[in-house]
């Protein structure tokens, strides 16, 4: 450099590109390594879904909601896109003369399946006392 030239004309390089920049040494001298994090693999077992267990409804639109979440590429559908999906396993509103019409046939087969517990426990101890039944 020609003594002429100032300080503050002269150019100044910074070499970003050294190895040891952000080494560092450990207390006995080696080169200190952070850890390398772990990749966030994403879970197919949902933690909130796995404390109970399932009826076969359940599990059907659990499975339909995760290949629609698949499908579409929305891992939080809409409240619309989740009715499709209801829709789609077949799943009807009814109105209020079907409900009604339902609710007395449930009372209906209620009352009858109370009227038939008696008739098991006769045909049981007629086939003991007959050895065959003879209906």
């Amino acid at each position: 450099m020609p003594k002429s030239a100032k300080i503050s004309d002269q150019e100044v390089k910074v070499d970003r590109r050294r190895d040891d920049r952000r080494a560092k040494t450990q207390a006995d001298g080696t080169e200190f390594k952070p850890p390398r994090r772990k990749q966030q693999r994403r879970r197919q077992i949902d933690p909130t879904t796995c404390e109970r267990d399932y009826n076969g409804d359940e599990i059907l639109f659990m499975q339909a909601l995760d290949a629609y979440k698949r499908s579409s590429g929305r891992m939080f559908p809409t409240c619309s896109e989740i009715l499709e999906v209801v829709r789609g396993l077949g799943y009807v509103k009814l109105s209020e003369e079907e409900q009604e019409l339902i609710a007395s046939i449930a009372a209906v087969e209620s009352d009858l399946a109370a009227a038939t517990d008696g008739l098991d426990d006769d045909e049981a101890e007629l086939e003991a006392a007959y050895g065959e039944s003879s209906l």
